[in-house]
């Protein structure tokens, strides 16, 4: 009987834990799905950036010019990562940016662990990949496919 009594109350703590963590959890979640209350800007820049319009989305993060923003700063540096020809130096420089504002910035962790494997670092490719293990409590997609693009690298070799 006090053997029930103790794992209802470890199942009713866990319980109690994993609901106050939940928004938390969700709040991590780094530069994904546009929130209605996201400003135009960044709406703005991600719609350019998921029609691969580059120097469409950095005249207008240029125009928002939001530099104390994690997100601003990694969609700076994935905008001048992608663009042709890409700017690898200032990409780099934004995504240090975005982590010095956010360490845990789980977009820009992947992106500059992609930027690092451009410049054949992959040691710090895989530094990027353990910080977004940290961030990523329960497996996110950011940490699957800085892992992907890793293990492709590793096979090129």
């Amino acid at each position: 009987m006090m053997k029930v009594m103790k794992t209802n109350l470890l199942n009713k703590i866990l319980v109690s834990i994993v609901m106050a963590m939940a928004p938390w959890v969700v709040s991590m979640a780094a530069d994904s799905t546009p929130a209605k209350s996201d400003p135009a800007w960044l709406t703005d820049a991600r719609i350019s950036i998921k029609s691969n319009k580059y120097d469409q989305a950095l005249k207008q993060l240029q125009s928002a010019n939001e530099i104390n923003s994690a997100d601003w700063n990694n969609l700076m540096g994935y905008s001048l990562r992608k663009k042709q020809p890409p700017d690898l130096v200032a990409s780099e420089k934004y995504y240090q940016a975005a982590l010095k504002i956010d360490p845990s910035h789980r977009a820009a962790l992947e992106y500059y662990g992609e930027l690092l494997l451009m410049k054949k670092d992959l040691p710090g490719a895989e530094a990027m990949l353990a910080r977004l293990d940290k961030a990523c409590l329960f497996g996110c997609e950011e940490y699957s496919d800085l892992k992907a693009s890793i293990a492709k690298y590793q096979g090129k070799k």
